[in-house]
């Protein structure tokens, strides 16, 4: 497992205190992905998952706002296609900033190597609940299609239409680290749902 990936089970997760429960209950490896805030607001949920990540030795990944990283000192982000048009990475690099970056394509991907990323994406993997996608399903197979292509140490996170019981066959098929949403956040037990995954993708 890379450094830079410190756990196989990655939650995204839409508010910081889904940082506490989960942090709590044993997540090292969050990603806070917000969306649609006031400047204010998003500021202080932030901090929140920041100061939440702290208590729990969580690595915090916030998707997207590499500005407000920058100010916050937010040492980790997450960095679709399309924030790649507009990112200054030579500013987050000179931070120390690491990033990932999703990819669907094989464009995408070599896209992303170019510009030297701490992990790849590759998502969907399965048909996602949350919203429609424009990709196809990937599938397992394209994991290890990407690990092949990527080479042993470059990190690769699966993501999308993962669940627990779905989880071990990405860590098989070469993921570091796979993330989930709903899984995680929509459980009725979050907090065992840490637990059972961790349990899944360790052995």
């Amino acid at each position: 497992m890379s450094s830079l990936l410190p756990s196989p089970i990655y939650p995204v997760v839409d508010h910081p205190r889904w940082v506490e429960r989960l942090g709590a209950a044993g997540a090292r490896f969050i990603q806070l992905r917000l969306k649609d805030l006031a400047p204010e607001t998003l500021r202080a949920q932030v901090i929140e998952g920041q100061e939440a990540a702290a208590r729990h030795n969580v690595r915090l990944v916030l998707n997207d706002y590499w500005q407000l990283a920058l100010e916050l000192g937010i040492d980790y982000i997450h960095i679709g296609q399309e924030d790649l048009d507009t990112a200054d990475l030579d500013q987050i690099r000179a931070a120390r900033i690491a990033f990932g970056i999703s990819t669907h394509s094989h464009q995408e991907l070599e896209r992303a190597l170019s510009v030297q990323p701490d992990y790849v994406a590759l998502g969907p993997i399965w048909e996602t609940k949350l919203k429609k996608m424009i990709w196809e399903p990937q599938g397992v197979e394209k994991l290890a299609e990407w690990r092949r292509m990527i080479g042993p140490d470059m990190p690769l996170v699966a993501i999308g239409g993962i669940t627990r019981s779905r989880a071990p066959s990405c860590i098989a098929a070469g993921a570091d680290s796979v993330a989930a949403v709903s899984d995680f956040i929509a459980s009725d037990n979050p907090e065992h749902q840490v637990e059972a995954w961790l349990k899944a993708c360790s052995t």
